[in-house]
Formats: structure tokens, C-alpha cells, sequence
């Protein structure tokens, strides 16, 4: 099920780290059963690539705010 950018931002590194890995092992099983047998429903292979998409977004959004952090606590 497509998930909300909104809802991501509630989410800690760890749990963003953790639904990164469900989303791509989905992907993987999506795209497999698409190859092999009829996949009763394909969109859901775009929806999951958004989903990672988003996922990513937010680990890199988190990395950047903990480097200006970081760079503001050294000067």
C-alpha cells in the first residue's frame, strides 16, 4: 500500500532503514512473480518503486540534516 510522504517523516532512521529493506525484498517478489506467472496486479511494481523512492528521499534528507548538525556543532 502506498504510504504518504507525510507518514515517512514520522518515521527514525532505523525504521526508515527497515521499510527501505521490506519495500525492495516486495519489489523483488513483485517483479519475480511478474516473470513467472501473470501478476494479477502490475501497478503495484510502481507504486513499491515510488514507495522506495520516498523511502530514500527521507534517509537522505535525515543524513543531510545530521551533517548540518554536525557542521554547526564544529564550528
Amino acid at each position: 500500500m502506498a504510504i504518504k510522504s507525510k507518514e515517512y517523516s514520522d518515521y527514525a532512521k532505523p525504521e526508515l532503514d527497515d521499510k527501505l529493506r521490506q519495500l525492495e525484498e516486495e519489489l523483488f517478489n513483485l517483479k519475480f512473480q511478474s516473470k513467472t506467472t501473470k501478476l494479477d496486479k502490475s501497478h503495484k511494481i510502481k507504486l513499491t518503486r515510488r514507495d522506495i523512492a520516498r523511502v530514500k528521499t527521507f534517509l537522505r534528507k535525515l543524513e543531510l540534516k545530521e551533517k548540518s548538525k554536525a557542521k554547526v556543532i564544529n564550528k
